[in-house]
């Protein structure tokens, strides 16, 4: 199992960033994938996860009404539309994939997830 993120950046407070995470090698017909943070010094955190089957979301309070997690099966790619950016957002963000049926909370704990991609910095300038 591989996966690729990308689409971090440095953007202003208020502005906008798509991720994008392409999954390879996965071969259970249903999971989940995740997206996490992790700011310098802190633990890594869960933001939003999504369900390849049918498209449950879940979503962490820091995340809710900014940020807006969506999938392209064909591609196999999920996305991490965030918007309204603050400079708290600033971090390393990963995606990750496991066999997770369950699309709430529980799918935002890191150590649920095997396979992880390598993160990319998002930072957001105040």
């Amino acid at each position: 199992v591989q996966l690729q993120a990308s689409g971090g950046g440095l953007v202003q407070a208020g502005g906008s960033l798509r991720l994008s995470c392409t999954v390879s090698g996965v071969t259970w017909d249903e999971y989940a994938i995740a997206w996490f943070r992790q700011a310098p010094g802190e633990g890594r955190e869960g933001v939003s996860s999504i369900s390849n089957k049918d498209g449950r979301v879940a979503y962490a309070n820091s995340a809710k009404g900014r940020f807006t997690i969506s999938r392209d099966n064909d591609k196999n790619t999920y996305y991490l539309q965030m918007s309204s950016l603050k400079p708290e957002d600033t971090a390393v963000y990963y995606c990750a994939v496991d066999r997770i049926l369950l699309i709430d909370s529980y799918s935002l704990i890191a150590d649920r997830y095997d396979y992880w991609g390598q993160g990319t910095l998002v930072t957001v300038s105040s």
